[in-house]
């Protein structure tokens, strides 16, 4: 990669063409950047990132890239950025890891700071639907130049222009425009595999399974897309998952995101079978951050081969399928390439739990 020293601030942004419908809404937010680690995060180049003081950083190397392994279509973003007089960094939207960002399709905020500025925190706001792109930076209105990218990376790009020093901190993230797979009131738009002892039913504007086992699933199918869903457990430690890339109509295939509050001792950190947000059969949750008895919400980000989950916007998951495909869609068996429903499971006769705020934004729409 090859990176070049601006003189000037650009914003250069990569729309999408997504199409969403009139009851579409936005969604809840996820932090892209922990604070304490780089998880979820790819390095391309010689740069050093580090994480100190809550920013994720880099003052050594030739040049290089930091980005999400997950990408993003329509999306709100807020961010904070801070770079050493007279060095120039830039903040990538829909981002790829081949080639440099003014060629591959991405879009890239270009700083440079100052000599004299004292190098203070920049906030830089951007919202991303459609064709539609406005973007603020430290509270002002910013001009957007589209790239061609409809999905890709949020980055960072380190430059070596001197004793370069680059830092971000508070990135967070939200998707626009999804779209409900729930109405609230009834299972329209669901079907629940047949045969099966699971009780599928709508209680206080929630979709509620009882018993099991068993699955509803959407009438639709997909592929790549980001999900949020609220979930409920009445119970200690009850099983349930939500399921996609499932083949229509067949019972507990393609991936699970295991759905289990449940830990070793007083350490969240040793999922049991998994852990609330962990793909079932393939990675543990690395924290189990959420409580039975409380509604939270989970966030499942699915592109190509690559499935990340969050819950209450912590990144708990980060699964690359990089197996053979799986013959029969079984995502613990092999990776599963084709669209698929999205299905809830009932897992045993103890289940109980509840399901409401139901959304996707497919991608390539």
């Amino acid at each position: 990669m090859r990176f070049a020293t601006r003189t000037t601030l650009l914003l250069t942004l990569a729309l999408c063409t997504a199409v969403t419908t009139a009851h579409a809404q936005d969604g809840q937010w996820i932090n892209l950047f922990d604070g304490e680690t780089t998880f979820g995060w790819t390095a391309m180049g010689d740069a050093k990132w580090a994480v100190a003081d809550g920013a994720l950083s880099a003052a050594e190397g030739t040049g290089g890239l930091i980005a999400t392994t997950s990408k993003f279509q329509d999306f709100e973003l807020t961010a904070e950025i801070k770079l050493k007089e007279e060095c120039s960094t830039g903040l990538v939207f829909h981002g790829s890891l081949e080639g440099h960002p003014s060629e591959n399709g991405s879009g890239v905020l270009w700083l440079r700071e100052a000599k004299g500025s004292g190098s203070p925190w920049h906030t830089v706001h951007v919202s991303a639907k459609g064709n539609k792109v406005t973007v603020e930076l430290d509270g002002k209105a910013a001009d957007a130049t589209p790239g061609t990218n409809k999905t890709g990376r949020i980055g960072l790009l380190y430059h070596h222009n001197g004793a370069a020093n680059v830092a971000m901190k508070n990135v967070k993230l939200r998707p626009l425009g999804m779209e409900p797979l729930f109405n609230g009131k009834d299972l329209k738009g669901w079907n629940a595999i047949p045969d099966r002892k699971s009780v599928f039913s709508v209680v206080d504007g929630a979709l509620n399974i009882k018993n099991g086992n068993g699955q509803i699933e959407t009438a639709k199918t997909f592929r790549d897309f980001t999900f949020q869903i609220d979930v409920y457990s009445n119970g200690d430690h009850l099983n349930s998952g939500v399921f996609f890339r499932t083949p229509v109509g067949v019972f507990w295939k393609g991936y699970e995101s295991q759905l289990r509050n449940q830990w070793q001792g007083d350490d969240r950190t040793k999922p049991v079978d998994y852990g609330t947000g962990g793909n079932y059969g393939n990675q543990n949750s690395r924290k189990v951050v959420t409580s039975d008895r409380q509604w939270f919400t989970k966030t499942i980000v699915v592109n190509e081969n690559h499935a990340a989950v969050w819950l209450d916007g912590y990144q708990v998951s980060d699964y690359l399928d990089e197996r053979a495909i799986s013959a029969n869609a079984d995502g613990k068996s092999g990776y599963v390439d084709k669209a698929g429903t999205i299905n809830l499971q009932g897992h045993d006769p103890t289940t109980d739990l509840s399901f409401k705020n139901i959304l996707i934004q497919e991608y390539g729409k």
